[in-house]
């Protein structure tokens, strides 16, 4: 049985080894990139680096970010997701090429009722070819899951294609 702190590395180790991947497969993609959810900015931080092309657009309640991570105003949508993502959709369309969303809540039950609820707004921002690299399992009807990079713990991370 592995520990709290085994989970954790295993899930970030995952998380970073998943984003990695999926920056190599839509590279050559034009249309934005979504990052729901900015914390303290660690994940928007890795994701300017390895997507320096894409614009980088984060989904936050409140901005309570490192000064380093925090992204420029313009590309900040600040409010409930229920309420911005839709807002989205008449923005950008089925545009964006990436969507990261790391629910890293500790209730399982409650991460799995709330993917169940978002997945349906998530889904159509994506283009064709587009990814969502999530930390757990999502439900989406038109978006396939897809292999693993071998450096990611199956169940840790979760990628989807349309």
């Amino acid at each position: 049985m592995s520990s709290r702190l085994d989970f954790f590395i295993d899930r970030m180790v995952s998380q970073r080894a998943c984003l990695n991947h999926a920056a190599d497969l839509t590279r050559d993609m034009v249309g934005p990139v979504f990052e729901l959810g900015l914390g303290n900015g660690r994940t928007y931080h890795h994701m300017r680096k390895v997507m320096p092309k894409h614009d980088i657009y984060v989904f936050e309640r409140a901005v309570a970010s490192h000064p380093d991570s925090t992204p420029p105003e313009d590309k900040i949508l600040l409010g409930d997701v229920f309420d911005t993502l839709p807002k989205a959709l008449n923005r950008f369309g089925p545009t964006a090429t990436l969507i990261h969303a790391d629910l890293g809540g500790h209730n399982r039950t409650k991460n799995d009722e709330f993917a169940r609820t978002v997945s349906p707004l998530i889904e159509p921002l994506l283009a064709v070819g587009g990814l969502m690299v999530a930390s757990d399992k999502m439900y989406f009807e038109a978006l396939s899951e897809i292999e693993l990079p071998p450096d990611a713990v199956v169940g840790r991370c979760f990628i989807y294609q349309r």
